[in-house]
């Protein structure tokens, strides 16, 4: 099982400046134009002055890459600011990172990456003006001393790196100022470039850390010695779990659960939320481990579906699995439908309602793993369906996982940690075959109904979940 690993060590050394006030809106100023306070220097020696409430980075000579640090980390939030870069001179953004006062080696991936001291390492937002060199990567997501290239991730001559090239070409404005806007929210980072949506991933080895200006090393060359890179207008907005960004509410986004209250939600036996199994704590909504350890579906507390039905769409979600666990997030949900019984083909009352499953499962340790068909009841499955890559990307258990499910018309695709795992047009002639090979094959029109409820499955296995939100979206 493919696996990444998380590392949240804590920058102890720093000197915490006093945090700035916070506006009503929840922003904050993370520079206040006028000094370095709350700001510390890393890994090199360029050049920071500021001016007129601008804050200019200048290259020099015999130096490394160079970052301007924030003493304050941050997990989950937006970030936006102004830069204008001299065309040579490649810059970035530092969001999550982390630096140590001595040498470290850190286990990343399998892999172990050494740090020296002072090394500036994580994730950082790219700026790249130089039109000459054919790659305009602004916005693009690098992991700087570490993985390299995240987004665009088949290289400079790829397709997708020509394609984020030609994107940035077309919203960059050489010689101007330009508006970058981070986001960072669980296991997912975006980015946008002057209102243009740049990358998104979804990484989480670095959870939390410090937010850097960049000044690129440029080595000896000495055309390349006083080039600047300028930053003004930095802001940020730090986020709690289970809410909206405003760039989601223009999207069309809502949240599906309000993080606090059983609001939205009930049995599929009835109209009232689970006596028993469910609770609520911190803005994690949990399903707890039954006594069944995970065997039996639905016969505790029960699942939960949401109060409304839905046909286009677009759903996320985080999950967080524990040892053994079989969960799952099901859409087109008909509560009105029995399970068949897996020995008799009848229609039984027990077990979960029917609709088609985005699995959630402990993948090395439960038995389900190797049951079905083709690995088709693996994590990130179209569960007795289709199955999902075998080189998916998965977390570590105990840490989250981002789900995403699109369903548009007839087609459905499902996504984790940012990589799509299964796509379908439901009702096509492998759909149908693939629901003939399947223990749903006495279920009529199974997966074809206009519509249907969400559900989030009580299997006996403790599973959680947080930002469970939804945006409908125009038919197909």
């Amino acid at each position: 099982m493919k696996a990444c690993h998380l590392f949240s060590l804590t920058l102890s050394f720093l000197t915490l400046a006093a945090v700035p006030l916070r506006a009503q809106d929840g922003w904050v100023d993370l520079f206040n134009g006028k000094n370095l306070d709350g700001w510390s220097e890393h890994s090199g020696k360029a050049k920071y002055t500021i001016e007129d409430g601008v804050l200019t980075g200048e290259s020099v000579s015999g130096t490394g890459n160079s970052f301007l640090c924030t003493a304050q980390t941050f997990e989950n939030f937006e970030f936006e600011l102004e830069f204008k870069c001299d065309a040579l001179l490649n810059s970035g953004v530092q969001i999550r990172s982390e630096v140590f006062p001595k040498a470290t080696t850190n286990l990343i991936g399998g892999k172990e990456f050494k740090f020296a001291a002072d090394r500036i390492h994580g994730y950082q937002c790219e700026i790249d003006m130089d039109a000459a060199r054919g790659r305009m990567w602004s916005g693009g997501i690098y992991d700087e001393a570490r993985r390299g290239w995240l987004f665009p991730a088949d290289g400079e001559k790829g397709k997708q790196g020509m394609a984020f090239s030609e994107q940035g070409r077309k919203v960059s404005k050489n010689g101007e100022w330009h508006k970058l806007r981070i986001v960072a929210d669980g296991p997912t980072i975006q980015t946008w470039l002057n209102g243009e949506k740049r990358a998104e991933i979804c990484d989480n080895v670095t959870p939390r850390g410090v937010i850097g200006l960049q000044v690129h090393g440029v080595g000896s060359d000495e055309a390349k010695v006083g080039l600047k890179i300028q930053f003004r207008n930095l802001r940020i907005h730090e986020l709690e779990p289970n809410t909206l960004t405003e760039q989601e509410k223009a999207d069309g986004w809502k949240l599906l659960w309000d993080g606090k209250t059983t609001t939205g939600w009930h049995s599929p036996k009835s109209d009232k939320f689970p006596e028993k199994s469910w609770h609520i704590a911190d803005g994690v909504l949990t399903v707890d481990q039954g006594w069944t350890n995970g065997e039996a579906e639905a016969q505790s507390g029960g699942d939960i579906i949401s109060q409304d039905r839905y046909s286009n769409f677009e759903f996320a979600a985080d999950f967080k699995t524990s040892y053994g666990c079989n969960s799952g997030i099901k859409i087109f949900v008909q509560p009105d439908i029995s399970p068949i019984d897996k020995v008799t083909g009848k229609p039984t009352a027990k077990g979960s309602a029917i609709g088609m499953e985005f699995q959630i499962l402990d993948d090395d340790v439960h038995p389900d793993a190797k049951l079905g068909r083709n690995g088709d009841r693996t994590e990130g499955s179209l569960y007795d369906l289709l199955p999902a890559p075998k080189d998916k990307k998965t977390v570590p258990i105990g840490e989250w996982n981002h789900a995403r499910i699109l369903s548009q018309g007839k087609h459905v695709e499902f996504w984790l940690n940012g990589e799509k795992t299964v796509e379908l047009e439901r009702g096509s002639p492998e759909f149908r075959d693939a629901v003939a090979k399947s223990k749903f094959k006495n279920i009529p029109d199974f997966g074809e109904w206009a519509d249907g409820h969400i559900l989030l499955q009580e299997h006996g296995s403790e599973v959680s979940f947080r930002n469970v939100k939804i945006r409908e979206l125009p038919a197909n």
